[in-house]
């Protein structure tokens, strides 16, 4: 494909002008014809003569395609039901199979509606942990698109929708991609009871809304949201000790509430470690705007939903939506560490998260616990790469700094606030002598107790290390 659309017009494909592609394959020589033809039905939406379909899928059969929905005869001419692209995770390609969203089909979508790749699913893959492991549960599969990517780390996949279009389209996925999982279909964990798994990860419709089910990609068809904190609820229920869970989700934000009280009674009881980051924050107008014109509908059917919707968010108080990510961990075996629950907000465009930036979390969270503060004085700690950033005002004798802080790049929530004396620790700390040797030389360069130095700096200490600012060079 890359050869085929060439540089610029590639470029502009991925960022959803598609004008320049369907330029670019017009022009496609005798030996791209047949991928041509592709491109326009299953990634462009462009009608296609019979003729060029079936020189383009000769081993397929135009009847066969059409018997099975693939494509359709549309005033003669053939056009793809379904949308076929290509994927990748860096390594190996893929192919999803979905339908075709409303910016390439008229008219609303059907209401068993297969989301493709969208940049919540895209999301969730870059964050997901990817240590290997026995088990694991896309709930939600969707197209499928998680389960691809589980696929290179986990030796069992159990994937399931309410949506059975949405199992088969994912069926065709995994067929297309050489792999086999165990679809099932139902509810929340309804399909999956009694059984437990190393890594959960869902996309589920999360969606905040009245609790009607018009597209089965977006509603659960319950209100609010109460198919998040159902599903959070229940994660502890089917973790293995040590397990991981990565979930998309949105919460509602009512007029003077705290979003993380919400989020932590979902949490609360269930004994899991958990990491909740919120990465936007919508208006009820902007949110609902996104999901109505996201469907493809009529402007006067948008109009109507969108105002009825609008109309039980002034009823429910609500202020907005939070829309982010919780991952949770359970318990190891033997673990008596009580549940270690971080709940804040990220929204910075370099600070995606990511699945070792997750991973280094939760191991630096374990790694607080279990030590001490007289360990912790006694370890040689080092300074990641980081910079220093400082803010600065024009004053009588020139720039006058009045706020610093030190920053991990790519390091999501990776900053620190820092003072005099923790800028000169920081820069102290290159693994080659103890932290409570640093803070004696530092009190005494300083003049103020050396014992009354690391009272005030090990929480400062703690704090890097979480931050992964600062770590063991051991």
């Amino acid at each position: 494909m890359a050869e085929l659309l060439g540089a610029d017009a590639g470029a502009a494909f991925s960022r959803g002008l598609w004008w320049s592609a369907l330029r670019a394959t017009d022009r496609a020589g005798t030996d791209q014809r047949r991928l041509a033809v592709l491109v326009r039905l299953f990634l462009l939406g462009a009608d296609e003569t019979a003729e060029r379909v079936q020189q383009a899928m000769p081993t397929a059969g135009l009847d066969a395609l059409v018997d099975n929905a693939v494509v359709e005869v549309v005033a003669g001419n053939i056009r793809a039901t379904l949308d076929i692209r290509p994927h990748g995770d860096g390594v190996r390609d893929f192919l999803v199979v979905s339908d075709q969203d409303a910016a390439l089909r008229p008219g609303p979508v059907r209401p068993d509606h297969v989301l493709g790749i969208g940049g919540a699913s895209v999301s969730l893959a870059h964050a997901v942990v990817r240590n290997p492991v026995r088990r694991a549960l896309d709930l939600g599969t969707g197209c499928g698109i998680q389960a691809l990517h589980l696929a290179a780390h986990c030796e069992q996949i159990v994937a399931t929708d309410t949506n059975q279009r949405a199992l088969t389209l994912a069926a065709a996925t995994a067929g297309l991609n050489d792999m086999t999982w165990d679809l099932r279909r139902g509810s929340l964990f309804e399909p999956v009871a009694g059984e437990r798994f190393d890594l959960i990860v869902s996309n589920p419709p999360f969606v905040v809304g009245t609790g009607a089910l018009d597209f089965e990609y977006r509603d659960s068809g319950m209100a609010g949201d109460a198919l998040c904190a159902g599903l959070i609820s229940q994660l502890g229920d089917h973790l293995e000790p040590g397990g991981t869970a990565q979930i998309m989700a949105n919460w509602i934000i009512r007029d003077g509430d705290d979003w993380r009280d919400r989020v932590s009674a979902w949490l609360s009881g269930t004994g899991l470690h958990a990491w909740v980051v919120q990465r936007e924050f919508a208006d009820p107008v902007s949110y609902v705007s996104l999901w109505t014109s996201d469907a493809g509908e009529l402007p006067e059917e948008a109009a109507r939903r969108g105002g009825l919707w609008l109309d039980w968010f002034d009823a429910e108080g609500i202020a907005g939506v939070g829309m982010g990510m919780v991952t949770v961990q359970a318990p190891r075996s033997g673990e008596r560490r009580p549940p270690d629950l971080v709940l804040e907000e990220i929204t910075g465009a370099d600070e995606q998260l990511t699945g070792p930036e997750v991973a280094a979390f939760f191991a630096r969270r374990e790694y607080l616990h279990d030590t001490t503060d007289a360990q912790l004085l006694g370890a040689r700690l080092s300074t990641a790469p980081v910079f220093l950033e400082e803010q600065s005002l024009p004053g009588p004798d020139g720039w006058q700094t009045v706020g610093a802080a030190v920053r991990r790049p790519g390091g999501p929530g990776a900053v620190l606030g820092v003072d005099e004396v923790s800028r000169a620790l920081l820069a102290g700390c290159r693994g080659e002598v103890p932290l409570g040797m640093l803070l004696d030389l530092l009190a005494a360069h300083h003049g103020v107790d050396g014992d009354a130095l690391a009272e005030a700096a090990l929480p400062v200490i703690r704090e890097a290390i979480g931050r992964g600012i600062l770590y063991e060079a051991d």
